[in-house]
């Protein structure tokens, strides 16, 4: 485990997970058990409106497949290096209502929720990144993930455990609030 003694420890601590991955491998088990806790994000109405896509290791190949027929030739090999080196993924789909106010409250539930799963992974030595390609809009992808008329991809989930040196070496800062807080 991370030496994290706080909420705000992991959340200060917490990254992105680009590279740097392991061999070792992400269970749907372990996915789901992160997301028991993850759903208690808040929820307009507690209308719930995610559901979730796991692509394990096994079906990383398929996976990939369904994403170049997305992409242009020309990054073929580039993207799939790059998605060839992720233990796992998790899509997270959510309703996309024609009605503006619910379509805003789901997605930003659903947000919350991904940070929940983020947070959790990272608890537990799991990297994870949140990616939004332009392929996830594609027809093609959308049809061959299952996607009904009215839902959305939210977000790719790249999750695996990762090599810690790696995350060490890296500076992170943030802008100090008080430079974006202003009075009313």
């Amino acid at each position: 485990m991370l030496a994290v003694n706080s909420i705000a420890e992991v959340i200060r601590e917490r990254t992105s997970i680009k590279k740097g991955f392991t061999d070792k491998e992400i269970s749907r088990k372990q996915i789901l058990s992160l997301l028991e806790d993850a759903v208690w994000a808040p929820t307009h109405g507690v209308r719930e409106p995610w559901r979730f896509i796991f692509i394990s290791k096994e079906r990383r190949e398929a996976f990939i497949e369904e994403v170049l027929t997305c992409v242009e030739p020309a990054k073929h090999e580039s993207t799939r290096a790059k998605l060839g080196e992720v233990p796992a993924f998790l899509i997270a789909v959510v309703d996309d209502d024609p009605r503006q106010k619910i379509r805003e409250e789901d997605f930003a539930a659903t947000s919350c929720l991904l940070q929940n799963f983020q947070l959790l992974a990272w608890e537990q030595e799991i990297g994870v990144c949140w990616k939004t390609p332009a392929y996830i809009h594609d027809p093609r992808f959308r049809s061959a993930l299952g996607l009904e008329p009215g839902e959305k991809i939210a977000g790719i989930m790249q999750v695996g455990y990762f090599d810690k040196e790696i995350v060490a070496k890296r500076s992170r800062n943030r802008t100090n609030p008080a430079e974006k807080l202003t009075d009313f």
